[in-house]
């Protein structure tokens, strides 16, 4: 008999999943630590600080009532007060908040949040999109909450790598008894994301593929497997365990109108004076 699969909170505890974290944490750090604004939103997985490195002043954390594989989160609290330490209003996260979980600030249904169209700079979904009832209403929500030039970053992972084969059904034929990854969710391949991406006007502005390691359960032989870091990257970069992905709301017919000093002058051609001189010739008096 197959052993119980686990969920996804409790998957994010063993190793791969801790190793699945270190990697999207270092992606979001890099990613969004010079985006500007003012207002951001995570929605999904508490497990991961994804704007710790942000500095806009208004941040909410929020949890899908949709989305499964959340159970076990604690009674919902101010993001910028009790998660993030004295009560402060600033944008920056305290060191411990990267390594432990946030109790989310709001709890919603992912395709319906309850923010005005255009109000938001920046919507981080990882992995929300997989553990969404419906992940297409839920992207086609976040472009309504997006500003113009508004960024959304996503992560996934990624059906086509060696830890999305041990996510089959077919292998528990082969005497797999317990699935690799969490059951919960629906992969969605990395083509057609970017498919749905260009349907609702964004347009990606950056992809990349991490964690490359074999799927293995033990600590000490995915510390083994780190070399493959490097080489994957480089020579079968698109299967990787895990997709990243920053996009841009883009409006057709919009023009932004850019600040009177990011003008170039005109630089007008200084007027030359002419002098002519009148002589008297050779053999005129």
């Amino acid at each position: 008999m197959p052993s119980e699969i686990i969920g996804l909170t409790q998957w994010l505890d063993t190793p791969p999943g801790q190793c699945l974290l270190s990697w999207e944490r270092a992606q979001f750090d890099q990613a969004l630590a010079d985006v500007f604004g003012y207002h951001a939103l995570q929605l999904g997985l508490p497990q991961l600080a994804a704007l710790s490195s942000n500095r806009m002043p208004h941040q909410w954390l929020a949890v899908g009532g949709d989305l499964a594989g959340f159970e076990g989160d604690d009674a919902p609290r101010d993001l910028h007060g009790a998660a993030r330490g004295g009560g402060s209003q600033s944008g920056d996260l305290d060191n411990g908040a990267a390594a432990r979980p946030i109790s989310p600030a709001l709890r919603l249904h992912s395709a319906a949040l309850p923010f005005a169209s255009g109000s938001l700079d920046l919507v981080v979904l990882p992995h929300t999109l997989e553990l969404s009832d419906d992940p297409h209403a839920t992207l086609r929500e976040v472009e309504r909450v997006l500003l113009p030039e508004g960024r959304v970053v996503i992560s996934g992972l990624n059906p086509a790598s060696l830890w999305g084969l041990r996510r089959g059904r077919w292998l528990r034929g082969l005497g797999q008894g317990q699935l690799f990854l969490p059951e919960q969710g629906h992969f969605i391949g990395y083509w057609r994301l970017r498919d749905w991406l260009r349907l609702l006007d964004f347009e990606v502005e950056s992809a990349r593929f991490g964690v490359y390691r074999p799927a293995l359960s033990s600590a000490r032989w995915l510390e083994r497997f780190a070399w493959m870091e490097r080489m994957g990257a480089r020579w079968w970069p698109i299967l990787g365990a895990v997709y990243f992905v920053v996009a841009v709301k883009r409006v057709r017919g919009m023009r932004l109108i850019e600040p009177a000093w990011h003008r170039p002058r005109r630089r007008s051609a200084a007027p030359a004076t002419a002098t002519h001189q009148q002589g008297h010739g050779p053999g005129v008096d």
